[in-house]
């Protein structure tokens, strides 16, 4: 299974069409907040990817019916995923890890820094795809790839 996890588009439909062009065959499109008009214009466009998307409330998204959390099941693991402005990410991971570990997951993907990052831990997986549109880190635009496959689990963070 693919998930292609992307973050803080900010009003760049461009570069989520781009994500989504590049990676049409994934099993789910992941877009963890700042940025739902975005994730709608997509669909509007590829109405085949509408059952694949997940999109999670960030702190610029306004008025959004969005969940602000969301978690899965998926192949042996669970995702856990947010933007992470609710979880103080900007100052620490800590409350974010607790919380994950409290609903049992070991993926954890959030946005919001508009930093990368990416890090195994515990036997954890968390991710930051950094942001779509605008990185804080120096870093060019980019989204993130999780593969779970029998063999396990694999994360990239990739240049748009």
């Amino acid at each position: 299974m693919r998930i292609i996890v992307m973050s803080d588009s900010h009003g760049n439909y461009a570069a989520v069409e781009k994500i989504v062009r590049r990676s049409i065959d994934a099993d789910m499109f992941l877009h963890l907040g700042d940025g739902e008009s975005d994730v709608d214009r997509v669909i509007a466009r590829y109405p085949e990817t509408a059952s694949r998307f997940v999109h999670v409330r960030g702190n610029c998204d306004w008025n959004s019916l969005s969940p602000s959390v969301y978690t899965m099941p998926l192949g042996g693991h669970k995702i856990y995923a947010v933007h992470g402005h609710l979880q103080g990410v900007k100052l620490t991971l800590e409350h974010l890890k607790k919380i994950a570990a409290a609903n049992e997951c070991d993926i954890i993907l959030f946005g919001h820094t508009h930093n990368r990052y990416m890090h195994y831990e515990n036997g954890v997986y968390i991710m930051n795809p950094g942001s779509a549109s605008s990185p804080h880190d120096g870093n060019k635009p980019s989204f993130g790839c999780i593969d779970i496959t029998d063999a396990g689990v694999v994360t990239n963070i990739t240049d748009i």
